[in-house]
């Protein structure tokens, strides 16, 4: 049976495109959905019972608006309403072990951001070791493609020195499941002068480096080509950094796959300088998924 997909929402715009993120994806995978609201209490509030009573119903509400805006767009969907109680980032992180995947809305970094959009989210996107989903509002592309019948790209991010099964296979069956192509992506940095010497560069020697680097990106899509063999698959590679070519192919995504390193302490929480910058300017969802 699949796992649940979870949304965490809290009345804002970008949780509400979240968690109609959310039900589209539920539909896709055959799952259910669940709509997640965590209550923050501070230290200092009081206990009262008006106060609690007040706190419940606002949590219901939003519970309420959220499952209004799921059943709009995917009334087949199954949902369930739960509220929680504590630090948004660690309730959010703790369900993401449980999610296939955990959607949280996201602003980005740039801007003040409300309780899951900007530092929350990637607190929780630090934390977890499940793949986490961040919605923007303005991230247009996976709703219009889906209404529209649309086929824009997955796009993933590929590490060809290090390639992980974990992100490749989230990557493939989600485009797989949008009957979409996958973009894979590889970006590489060019020698220093000094390392190459006085004869070492040019543009010939740039397209060279270029054509090596697009067959060891084959290589190691190779087997995942043979195990879905009807996905699409489109190869690319970019001189300059990781992030730049991901935000540049993904400009019109469906949705941008990375991985995020599991830190050896895990009390050190991290998602390392491509995923941060990514998280902070995709505009497009994005999923992050963990991996050791």
């Amino acid at each position: 049976m699949e796992s649940p997909v979870v949304v965490g929402v809290d009345g804002s715009a970008e949780s509400l495109a979240a968690a109609e993120w959310a039900a589209r994806e539920a539909a896709r995978r055959g799952a259910a959905l669940r709509l997640l609201h965590v209550r923050v209490r501070h230290p200092r509030q009081g206990g009262a019972d008006a106060t609690r009573s007040a706190d419940h119903r606002l949590a219901r509400r939003v519970l309420e608006r959220a499952a209004e805006r799921v059943h709009a767009v995917r009334p087949e969907v199954q949902v369930y309403e739960s509220p929680a109680e504590g630090s948004a980032a660690a309730v959010l992180a703790q369900a993401a072990e449980g999610a296939d995947p955990l959607v949280l809305g996201s602003r980005g970094l740039g801007r003040v951001a409300g309780l899951l959009a900007g530092s929350v989210s990637l607190g929780v996107v630090a934390r977890a070791t499940r793949p986490v989903v961040l919605v923007r509002t303005e991230a247009a592309g996976e709703s219009a493609a889906a209404a529209g019948g649309g086929r824009r790209d997955v796009v993933l991010g590929v590490d060809v020195i290090e390639p992980c099964d974990e992100v490749l296979a989230y990557a493939f069956e989600a485009a797989r499941r949008r009957h979409a192509r996958l973009r894979a992506v590889h970006a590489w940095r060019a020698p220093d002068r000094l390392t190459l010497g006085a004869s070492g560069g040019g543009p010939a020697a740039g397209q060279q480096r270029a054509e090596e680097w697009l067959r060891f990106l084959a290589a190691v899509l190779q087997v995942w080509r043979d195990k879905y063999p009807d996905v699409e698959v489109l190869e690319t590679v970019a001189e300059g950094r990781p992030a730049d070519a991901l935000l540049k192919a993904a400009s019109d995504a469906r949705l941008l796959v990375v991985g995020r390193r599991l830190p050896a302490r895990p009390a050190l929480p991290r998602t390392g300088p491509v995923t941060h910058t990514v998280i902070q300017q995709a505009r497009c969802p994005l999923a992050v998924v963990p991996h050791g």
